[in-house]
């Protein structure tokens, strides 16, 4: 008897194939479109519809079940909440790593095994791998595409039963293959921003659920430069943006730091602007993909963003469960509330939500004192 597998469809080419590949294999395939976002952008389009339209056409072309489930309140609750939170602490979130974590692997996996799933299967480019009764994350094949960061803080129960089908297939192949087989998607391109943002501009969406409040602009130095949108507008490293263009030396200004509770934007000049420097961090709430810590101290490499090439770092257990993650050289702009995502090689360890930062220069340590927050938030609307 065929394995039953329910996969997550996005609408997008890399589930569609994925649908594709599992059918190839043998399995029963159950489509299923996570609706958790349900709102039109400016121009009066809400992309689920789309996306889910389109999954439903790939479903039909490879002739499996298809159904929508809407995670809408789950969503709000456990992902868009968190999101709206770690603003008013002036942090940067990554709502996509909590949606991983509270979504895709665990509300959809639950709900999956509720319906006798054998597996739940994902678009992701990210590889599983069993050793000994554990489950490995790895990176997908594709380095350009590896979301392995975006799945540093699921566990052993999900990777039990994950497929991850296009995770050992480079972007490219994955194009072949769904134009070989005249797959809807086939040309459809691949969707970029925050999951439940998209495309649209970011100020004017915050701006609906957060009050933004204009404040002074200060350089390192404790000079006022002009003045800020709102600091839910900003975060460290930006450098567009910040409407400072011929000011000072001529070259660009990047954000160094906030003060919530004096609503002050902290901006330094220049690329390699020590303020813009950290040496280590603080991470809190880490998540090991085998659920049980590794020995300390521990020599690894770190992301501490998506995109990020890997950084060499020395990683130790603090008293109270947080983590301290050493680098090997000075990094720029690591982001209080973005995460950092720990590997050994190709293998993922886990991911720790980044809380505060040791800089470079013990005299910008002020930049990233915690305060309390006067982020004020809106009524839902």
């Amino acid at each position: 008897m065929a394995k039953k597998v329910i996969l997550g469809m996005s609408g997008g080419v890399d589930s569609s194939v994925s649908a594709l590949l599992l059918k190839k294999a043998g399995y029963e395939v159950i489509g299923l479109f996570m609706k958790n976002w349900d709102e039109k952008d400016e121009y009066g389009v809400c992309t689920a519809t789309e996306d889910s339209n389109d999954a439903r056409r790939v479903a039909s072309q490879l002739g499996i079940p298809y159904y929508t489930i809407n995670f809408e309140k789950e969503y709000w609750d456990k992902v868009f909440t968190y999101f709206l939170d770690e603003y008013k602490k002036g942090r940067t979130p990554n709502p996509d790593v909590m949606c991983n974590q509270e979504i895709k692997f665990n509300a959809f996996l639950d709900y999956a095994l509720k319906l006798d799933a054998d597996y739940i299967a994902m678009g992701h480019y990210a590889q599983v791998e069993e050793k000994n009764g554990d489950y490995y994350l790895l990176r997908g094949k594709d380095k350009n595409k590896d979301q392995s960061y975006f799945l540093s803080r699921i566990g052993q129960k999900a990777l039990s039963k994950t497929i991850f089908p296009v995770g050992h297939l480079e972007k490219k192949q994955v194009r072949e293959l769904a134009e070989k087989h005249n797959i809807y998607t086939a040309e459809k391109k691949d969707s970029t921003g925050i999951c439940f943002i998209g495309e649209r501009n970011f100020d004017k969406f915050i701006d609906r659920y957060l009050l933004a409040k204009e404040g002074d602009i200060v350089d390192v130095d404790g000079n006022k430069l002009g003045k800020h949108s709102g600091l839910i507008h900003y975060t460290l490293g930006q450098r567009k943006g910040i409407g400072l263009g011929g000011i000072g030396t001529g070259e660009p200004w990047f954000v160094a730091g906030k003060n919530l509770k004096k609503n002050i934007l902290y901006v330094a000049q220049g690329n390699q602007h020590p303020a813009l420097y950290s040496v280590s961090m603080i991470g809190e709430s880490p998540k090991w993909i085998l659920e049980k810590a590794p020995k300390f101290p521990l020599k690894c490499t770190a992301k501490f963003r998506y995109r990020q090439s890997d950084i060499p770092v020395t990683v130790d257990m603090l008293e109270d469960g947080n983590i301290h993650i050493k680098y090997d050289n000075p990094v720029k702009a690591v982001t209080p509330g973005q995460v950092a995502v720990l590997y050994q090689n190709e293998i993922c360890l886990g991911g720790s939500i980044i809380e505060s930062i040791e800089p470079l220069d013990k005299r910008y340590a002020y930049l990233n004192e915690s305060v309390k927050n006067n982020i004020e938030s809106k009524e839902r609307l």
